[in-house]
């Protein structure tokens, strides 16, 4: 067990609507995290709770004919449901509206106010008078006061981009009444945030507390100056009373990150643990949040200058991830342009998506992209075509000659120790959020794992006689290799580590930096562990989303890719000869930053080619490997020697690229046709 004490949380989501992929991007970052740490023997939590205050929880709990209890009651079993059946394992899911919330909120207000950072006057807001209300701006439509556009939001337009008061809108409506609003005054209570700014220049410019490029946004904010936080409401407001004034209640935008401390309060009730150890000035444990690049401003401003102010500890960092689009278009949850969780998994498996995500998520703030063609494809040949398929080639022969049981002895331990070896780089990567490189490292060793089978070609050392030990040792040692693929996916692929230690007659596998060979050891049957992405599946996901993304089909797809090059005639391509090769030897090149030097075998001869490659592959990774060159290249004479040929690869460039790899069964000399 590691010493290390850590509390993770994922942004609350809000209780008025269902959980859809784009929210699934963080949730399952977060829980990849939090699993790795537990596997790792690290004492971690992750708590999370439903955001359940505001206007629009009021409003549409009005209109559904409940009160606002019961809507996010009925919320949060949903919102669990979905989590639950995609892998989200919450050590603790609670909400804001709670007692342990509005302890916390009404005790770090009275804190803040005593140390003199609350202050209070009369400001003017627009009022709806049918509803007899206070308007957020979000509650009042207008034509833009830049562009015309009609039917905007109070506080920016989507057309031009424009942001701007409410009170500029033209032919302003309540967008609950329909009624024009009239100004009216009301005595708010503010939080003096320009009071932390010292605090929060060295806070956000500590390494380590937050990505560089948030980071670097943060300081444009602090350098044009912080400004008061209006942080009340007027009633009618679902939310907390402040304690002080009757009548006004906290913003949900106070009470909702503070629903971390309380989520944490309701575990620590339940299990005995010192909520203090985790929360008190001195402490000593890690505090990460989890959060969307939408809400930076709230996390890493406001937050942190409120547990500053009420003498509580800050967090150790601040994680920020990008939004998703799906196919390559933006989704819009007020324009009601998602896939809905429960849609997803009314068709496919989770853990596709959760490995998807993992495929493509880093340590920054860029969006990334659900395309179901590089979906299916992705997931069919890592998970089904490399990883899956080593247990079901290999269990077969365990199961039918050798009784389900292992062979007495590891035949290979330098290729399985090579295997635990990437523990350390594969943990790192990890702990860094890099998950795509992660991912990356453990396809490699599938590809490894998959080579040595069909080298070894136990199909048809089955066949011969007296080769039954060899035979033996040969699989028994594709399912040790299976069985260390399978541990370094669990955080990714938690049912899928579950069930494979069901087969494999183990209990749960810890991180597999100390791993010895299975021997002498009975297998269960082998069932099928994950089955192929199938088309119809995305199809009926895409039908059932229709009325959602309907309104995206107008607007074509931004290009991701350079244009397709001119056409050229069957005869201009049948001049390229493009053959299957095997890498025998790849090595650095010295004084070149970009290339490696390969040494490719197709077929009749062995060819020395240079390839700016060097930025995405180890050349240890790459040999005996088989990959596609161009043969009839002219030899071209460079500073490091002769490059007889060209290694296809595709990608942007730098960590980017990606070498052409032929399916099983190709040999090197093949022409490609």
């Amino acid at each position: 067990m590691s010493d290390r004490k850590i509390l993770i949380t994922s942004a609350l989501p809000y209780a008025n609507g269902p959980i859809h992929l784009g929210h699934l991007v963080e949730y399952i970052q977060t829980d990849i995290w939090s699993r790795f740490q537990k596997q790792r023997g690290n004492q971690c939590y992750y708590i999370c709770a439903d955001d359940a205050h505001g206007t629009p929880i009021m409003l549409k709990a009005d209109r559904e004919g409940i009160n606002p209890e019961e809507l996010i009651a009925q919320v949060s079993k949903e919102h669990l449901a979905d989590f639950t059946d995609f892998g989200i394992e919450f050590d603790n899911y609670h909400s804001t509206h709670s007692t342990e919330n509005q302890h916390f909120s009404s005790l770090i207000y009275q804190r803040l106010k005593e140390a003199g950072h609350i202050t209070s006057r009369s400001i003017t807001q627009a009022y709806d008078p049918v509803k007899e209300m206070f308007l957020p701006d979000r509650f009042i439509k207008g034509d833009c006061p830049k562009c015309d556009a009609k039917e905007q939001y109070g506080d920016n337009c989507e057309v031009c981009g424009a942001t701007y008061a409410p009170t500029d809108l033209k032919n302003a409506v309540s967008a609950i009444s329909g009624e024009k609003p009239i100004e009216k005054d009301s005595e708010h209570y503010f939080f003096k945030l320009a009071d932390f700014n010292a605090m929060l220049k060295t806070w956000t410019t500590t390494e380590g507390h937050l990505q560089p490029e948030v980071s670097n946004k943060l300081a444009e904010w602090l350098e044009s100056g912080l400004h008061e936080w209006d942080i009340s409401r007027d009633a009618p407001y679902f939310g907390f009373e402040i304690p002080d004034a009757p009548g006004k209640y906290f913003y949900v935008w106070l009470d909702a990150p503070i629903g971390y401390m309380a989520s944490f309060k309701n575990l620590c009730s339940k299990q005995n643990i010192d909520f203090d150890e985790y929360w008190a000035k001195e402490s000593t444990t890690e505090l990460y949040h989890f959060i969307g690049k939408d809400i930076i401003y709230f996390h890493a401003l406001f937050w942190p200058a409120m547990l500053n102010g009420a003498n509580f500890r800050t967090p150790n960092a601040i994680f920020a991830h990008g939004f998703l689009t799906v196919n390559g278009e933006k989704m819009s949850k007020s324009r009601g342009t998602f896939i809905k969780a429960r849609t997803y998994l009314d068709h496919l498996n989770p853990e596709y998506l959760r490995y998807y995500f993992a495929a493509k998520l880093s340590a920054g703030v860029d969006d990334i992209d659900l395309n179901f063609e590089d979906f299916s494809q992705r997931v069919n040949s890592d998970l089904v075509g490399k990883v899956v398929n080593i247990a079901s080639r290999c269990s077969g022969f365990i199961k039918k000659r050798f009784d389900g049981q292992l062979s007495n002895h590891c035949s290979e331990l330098e290729l399985f120790n090579e295997f635990t070896d990437n523990s350390d780089t594969i943990a790192a990567l990890y702990e860094s959020r890099e998950y795509g490189k992660a991912m990356r490292e453990i396809m490699a060793l599938a590809d490894k794992a998959n080579q040595y089978i069909d080298e070894k070609k136990p199909w048809l050392i089955a066949k011969e006689t007296g080769k039954d030990q060899e035979l033996h040792d040969i699989c028994s040692m594709g399912i040790n290799l299976f069985r260390l693929l399978v541990a370094y996916l669990k955080p990714v692929l938690p049912q899928l580590a579950t069930e494979s230690e069901t087969f494999l007659n183990i209990p749960a596998q810890p991180w597999p930096n100390t791993a010895k060979p299975l021997t002498n050891h009975a297998i269960k049957p082998f069932k099928a562990l994950m089955t192929r992405v199938e088309e119809p599946k995305i199809t009926a996901i895409i039908e059932s989303s229709k009325a959602n993304l309907e309104k995206i089909a107008t607007t074509p797809a931004a290009k991701k890719f350079e244009p397709i090059a001119n056409e050229i005639e069957f005869d201009d391509f049948a001049k390229i000869d493009l053959r299957i090769a095997k890498i025998v030897k790849a090595e650095h090149v010295t004084g070149a930053n970009k290339l490696l030097q390969l040494t490719v075998d197709i077929g009749d001869e062995t060819r020395n080619v240079f390839a700016g490659i060097k930025s995405a592959y180890k050349p240890e990774d790459l040999e005996g490997k088989l990959t596609v060159v161009v043969a009839n290249l002219k030899p071209r004479k460079m500073k490091f020697g002769i490059s007889e040929g060209m290694v296809l690869a595709a990608g942007p460039g730098g960590e980017d690229l990606w070498i052409l790899h032929p399916d099983a069964g190709a040999t090197a000399g093949m022409r490609v046709k």
